[in-house]
């Protein structure tokens, strides 16, 4: 899907159209009220985060691999011999529904000593994702539904915004799809550069992936199933649920990566009123 400035898409059963622009700290709602983000990551702190790290427990940030540095939120590995398959998921405290998550990002560096071939410049959100503390100190990714980051190598194309699915499928256009990942419709990120990534979550009834005022992904229903995930509490793990909530993970997949905003916009007290959500949603992209 290629749609600038303006665009129609599938909310649920009905439609409602977008208005894409570059948005600010503060957003006038129709009646004059403001919607101001929450600002996930404060610029100073992770102590509103829960860092799980692979063949660690719920809580330990091993080795120091999230840290903020200069107003940034850093996944770093100098203090690791080898990756190890120590996969690492920082998960916000409080969990959403219904959300505009904004989250700019840039890959640096090298890839750690252990790190697998496909994630070098390889990052994350995860939607929708389980409690951490839900997790088992040797399960891999959190069952969720992943927004998943790339870098670009210079020259060859490479999405980012994809979709992946550790524990969970979802449905685009119409038919359930259980392949792990698949690839957005994005140019390629080469370098350093900063993106901004934009996500649009509506409980378990529409997630668009957006970037630069284009949705470059869509699908509906994301509900637990599937393979993909390792190690986990089968209690957490009930094939066919729908997600229409959960909690918000960075991931940690032996490159480093800096985030320099992390923040969201609740949209929960408008889901009832499809009027109201629609003209905000529009506001705010």
């Amino acid at each position: 899907m290629n749609i600038k400035l303006s665009f129609l898409s599938a909310l649920a059963t009905g439609a409602i159209l977008f208005a894409c622009s570059s948005a600010g700290s503060k957003t006038t709602l129709p009646n004059d009220e403001t919607l101001q983000p929450i600002q996930l990551f404060n610029g100073e702190d992770i102590n509103d985060w829960t860092p799980k790290i692979r063949l660690h427990e719920v809580g330990e940030n091993y080795a120091n691999t999230f840290r903020v540095e200069d107003g940034l939120l850093k996944v770093r590995y100098d203090g690791y011999d080898d990756f190890n398959k120590q996969y690492g998921h920082l998960a916000y405290n409080t969990p959403y529904s219904y959300y505009l998550l904004r989250v700019e990002y840039r890959f640096v560096d090298e890839q750690v000593q252990g790190g697998e071939g496909w994630a070098w410049r390889n990052s994350g959100a995860m939607l929708h994702g389980q409690d951490p503390n839900t997790m088992l100190k040797e399960q891999d990714f959190p069952i969720s539904i992943e927004g998943q980051f790339l870098g670009g190598n210079g020259k060859d194309e490479r999405t980012t915004s994809n979709l992946c699915t550790p524990g969970t499928n979802v449905v685009i256009d119409g038919t359930l799809f259980t392949p792990h990942c698949t690839s957005s419709t994005s140019k390629t990120y080469h370098g350093d550069e900063w993106v901004t990534a934009d996500f649009l979550v509506l409980g378990d009834s529409l997630i668009q992936h957006i970037l630069e005022g284009e949705v470059v992904l869509e699908y509906n229903k994301p509900q637990i199933g599937g393979g993909n995930v390792e190690h986990y509490d089968p209690a957490q793990k009930t094939d066919g649920k729908l997600l229409d909530q959960g909690f918000i993970y960075l991931q940690s997949e032996s490159h480093p990566i800096d985030f320099r905003k992390v923040e969201l916009y609740d949209l929960a007290p408008y889901k009832d009123n499809k009027a109201k959500l629609d003209e905000i949603i529009q506001k705010l992209l």
